[in-house]
């Protein structure tokens, strides 16, 4: 029977991580949706931690993989819901309403999607993310693949993910759906997950070589984007500087013209 959502969790050696989010998706009440295990072939218990929860795992696997997105492609080819989302080991569904509030606005979008809340070590906040998604937002960021309910169907035009892009390919993924191919989008306004922030992608040091192979795949695969975008960039650039340069020019004569006579207001 098909179902109306495929969650699909992949793990590696995060026994209390895939707990708490099985946890999280199982507590969700009497809802439609399938559970999908791809487990890494981990040696820390989490494959006991699997079949202590089979009877609620629709399919489960524990075998070596190449990377966070092979893991992902070999899920979503079990998939069989209408949607799909990404909660992996460690990520949590916000609380036990989530997908009562979500179903309802699973209409046929391409790609429904919400909030994060942010965990790090020592510190939680929320991330908004934009309701309208143009080009340009992804030179800057990219949409959450833990709070994206995704029509299973769009991976048919886009392809599965990259799996040669270590960390971005779930960006990658997002911006050939949505300006390559016209995905349509829907932003909601609600916490849809829990982030754990200390995963391979959020590591600092990473941040340079994701920048630079986000730029690389924009010039070769999005030069004409990338060249109009790179002179709207330049122009806002000195736009402000001229607006700025004339605003302290301007500031500083009135200090002279004022300088005897009080504060200027």
């Amino acid at each position: 029977m098909k179902k109306l959502l495929s969650i699909v969790t992949i793990n590696r050696n995060n026994k209390s991580g895939l707990q708490k989010t099985l946890d999280s998706i199982f507590n969700q009440p009497g809802l439609d949706y399938e559970s999908i295990v791809v487990d890494g072939a981990s040696d820390d218990g989490s494959v006991d931690i699997i079949k202590s929860r089979a009877d609620q795992i629709s399919k489960w696997s524990s075998e070596p993989d190449r990377g966070i997105y092979d893991a992902q492609n070999k899920g979503l080819a079990i998939a069989r819901g209408e949607y799909v989302i990404f909660l992996n080991s460690g990520d949590r569904f916000h609380d036990v309403h989530v997908l009562e509030k979500v179903y309802p606005e699973l209409d046929g979008t391409d790609i429904v999607y919400g909030d994060l809340l942010i965990v790090e070590p020592s510190r939680s906040w929320v991330k908004k993310y934009n309701e309208k998604i143009s080009f340009s937002y992804f030179l800057r960021d990219t949409l959450p693949h833990q709070a994206a309910f995704i029509k299973r169907s769009l991976f048919s035009k886009t392809g599965p993910y990259d799996e040669s892009l270590k960390i971005i390919a779930d960006w990658k993924f997002f911006l050939d759906a949505i300006c390559r191919y016209n995905a349509s989008v829907k932003y909601l306004n609600h916490v849809i997950s829990d982030y754990d922030f200390t995963g391979i992608s959020s590591n600092i040091e990473n941040e340079t070589g994701i920048k630079a192979n986000k730029r690389k795949i924009l010039e070769k695969e999005y030069g004409q984007f990338m060249q109009d975008t790179d002179e709207l960039i330049d122009l806002r650039g000195k736009y402000y500087l001229l607006s700025h340069s004339r605003a302290v020019k301007t500031y500083f004569g009135l200090r002279k013209l004022f300088k005897n006579k009080g504060p200027v207001l």
